[in-house]
């Protein structure tokens, strides 16, 4: 008889499948057991329909009742676009709850598993919990400071240079690692790049994955209003485009962008301040940034301390140009001890390259100063 993770692993396996699609919504899935034989499964499909519950329970039907239910995110107990989830699993007379994360967000924040509760059904949390965090990241991060999760992408020869001198950074990377990123793209709602970025590669930052994929909003920073109106991304119509600019571009650049269908965000200074644009980002229910910048824009980033992630595309090739564009920019430090402490979370090769995630350092200053 498959135990209690089985049946979870298999509901967090249909809340991967839909990751990308049902922002600002987490993704969810749900399992339904009967005597030991799956009965039902549903994964929430999109913001406004049906919740992953509600799909399990009604293609298991009237065999629901005396079932357990497995799902990966504690079901809602207050309507929104939606129904309650928790009154349609007490309706149906389920007999367990098994969940593997309690929902941060304060409409249902415990409110769900008490009602459940309440109505004499047995509630057990955190099955596969570890998982599901990971699953969530961008969702909690989200709820918690109602800014987007931040990643960092980039790509770096071995010797740390995202482009030659000339500003040529086709082909770094292999087409695995590549494709890699558009993985990425297919999971974040936004995907940020700077003005020089569309000066120099006029890129269309959209999904381009075998089997289609999601294209995230577009959002360029352009303090000045310089993007050329015959940038391919403002002609393609595959995805909203949001120009952001300082409150001193001119008016007239507004206005034609605007024209193209573009939005543009006026920010309050002249200067584009990163904590002030990711507050509006959060405002906009863009729950997930996928920065694809230069190292000015990376650095912005990083000197904000307004990133949770940071992926690196390591290729085996050493471009040994001392006047290489560097993967980060930023003011020099006197010492090293001054750097950004971060924590290597996973490696692994995909094709030729490495792939290395890490995360800033909790805590703060690395343990090999403190004594310095």
């Amino acid at each position: 008889m498959p135990d209690k993770e089985f049946y979870m692993k298999l509901a967090l396996q249909l809340a991967e499948s839909v990751i990308g699609q049902t922002s600002p919504n987490p993704p969810v899935g749900c399992v339904v057991v009967k005597d030991g034989r799956i009965i039902g499964m549903g994964a929430h499909m999109k913001a406004g329909e049906p919740h992953a519950e509600v799909n399990a329970l009604m293609q298991a039907g009237d065999k629901a009742e005396g079932a357990d239910l497995y799902v990966t995110l504690e079901p809602c107990s207050h309507t929104g676009k939606t129904p309650p989830c928790a009154n349609l699993i007490i309706r149906k007379k389920i007999r367990n709850v098994y969940i593997a994360s309690v929902d941060p967000n304060p409409l249902v924040g415990g409110k769900g598993a008490d009602k459940l509760r309440d109505a004499g059904i047995f509630v057990e949390a955190g099955i596969c919990e570890d998982v599901s965090r990971t699953l969530y990241k961008h969702y909690f991060h989200f709820i918690k400071t109602k800014k987007p999760f931040v990643t960092l992408k980039t790509a770096v020869t071995f010797d740390g240079k995202t482009a030659a001198a000339s500003g040529n950074s086709k082909w770094i990377t292999s087409k695995e690692a590549r494709m890699d990123v558009h993985e990425y793209r297919h999971r974040h709602d936004a995907i940020l790049i700077g003005v020089n970025t569309v000066l120099a590669d006029n890129p269309h930052l959209t999904t381009r994955l075998p089997q289609g994929g999601i294209h995230p909003i577009r959002i360029v920073l352009d303090t000045l209003l310089t993007i050329p109106l015959q940038a391919n991304m403002l002609h393609d119509s595959v995805a909203p485009v949001i120009v952001v600019c300082g409150k001193g571009a001119q008016q007239s650049r507004q206005v034609a962008l605007e024209q193209l269908g573009v939005q543009v965000k006026r920010m309050p200074s002249d200067m584009i301040h990163i904590d002030s644009l990711l507050t509006w980002l959060g405002e906009e229910q863009i729950t997930s940034l996928f920065v694809e910048g230069g190292s000015t824009v990376h650095s912005s980033f990083i000197q904000a301390q307004a990133f949770q992630e940071i992926i690196m595309y390591m290729a085996p090739r050493i471009l040994s140009d001392d006047k290489g564009r560097p993967v980060f920019g930023g003011t020099p430090k006197e010492l090293i001890k001054e750097g950004t402490p971060i924590a290597f979370q996973a490696v692994e090769k995909v094709g030729p390259d490495i792939k290395i995630i890490a995360v800033p350092k909790e805590g703060g200053e690395d343990d090999i100063y403190r004594d310095c």
